[in-house]
């Protein structure tokens, strides 16, 4: 893989397949949740109504959450940064230390191309997928599993569908918090010097890490 290319004081972060991958998924999943609180808050049911085409939408939107990740599996670069988000170091455990004392100097948060929330929160998210899915199969399939399993799947999928609704929720507002983030995710570059702040450990194959340039 090259190093990534340098535009007055720029450096890459993501690759054009990578975010097409975020963006595709992150529309799926707000579709997804979207229709589910049209379902289950009575306020927007009564607002929206055709509850049929939103239980349509709802269950499409949420098999098909997959499909961007699997399909970007071809780009190496995105098999690159899952590779990143897949491992976990000493410098991770650092970084939650720091955030558990409410430590928010630099340097006690070291931090490679992703943090430890953010690879936290991949791991979490993924795992949340899988069981949504798994259960919201056995939900619209009504034979592939008998009552009592049905019925635990239903509590299952309500209140994980809760909790990742809360958790996209805090995702959403850290970007929000974060316009240099959320620039690098919409153009691919970031400036180097929030590169250093925030990703000190950053290094790309054939590179030093961002502190040694």
């Amino acid at each position: 893989m090259p190093p990534p290319p340098e535009t007055a004081g720029r450096v890459r972060r993501f690759s054009g397949p990578v975010r097409w991958v975020h963006r595709t998924t992150a529309g799926l999943m707000l579709v997804c949740v979207a229709s589910a609180a049209c379902l289950y808050v009575p306020q927007l049911a009564e607002l929206v109504g055709r509850r049929h085409l939103v239980v349509t939408v709802h269950e499409w939107s949420g098999l098909l959450i997959a499909v961007p990740l699997l399909t970007g599996l071809v780009s190496r670069s995105l098999r690159a940064d899952l590779g990143r988000l897949n491992r976990f170091g000493p410098h991770d455990r650092q970084w939650l230390r720091a955030v558990r004392r409410r430590d928010d100097r630099p340097a006690s948060r070291p931090a490679g191309k992703f943090n430890a929330g953010q690879k936290l929160y991949a791991a979490w998210i993924a795992g949340a997928v899988l069981v949504m899915a798994g259960t919201g199969l056995l939900m619209w399939f009504t034979g592939l599993a008998p009552l009592m399993w049905r019925t635990g799947a239903t509590f299952v999928h309500d209140w994980l569908a809760l909790a990742v609704g809360i958790v996209l929720g805090g995702h959403m507002a850290m970007a929000l918090a974060d316009p240099e983030a959320r620039r690098g995710m919409r153009t691919g570059s970031v400036e180097r010097q929030w590169a250093r702040r925030e990703h000190p450990l950053w290094r790309e194959p054939g590179e030093g890490s961002l502190e040694d340039q």
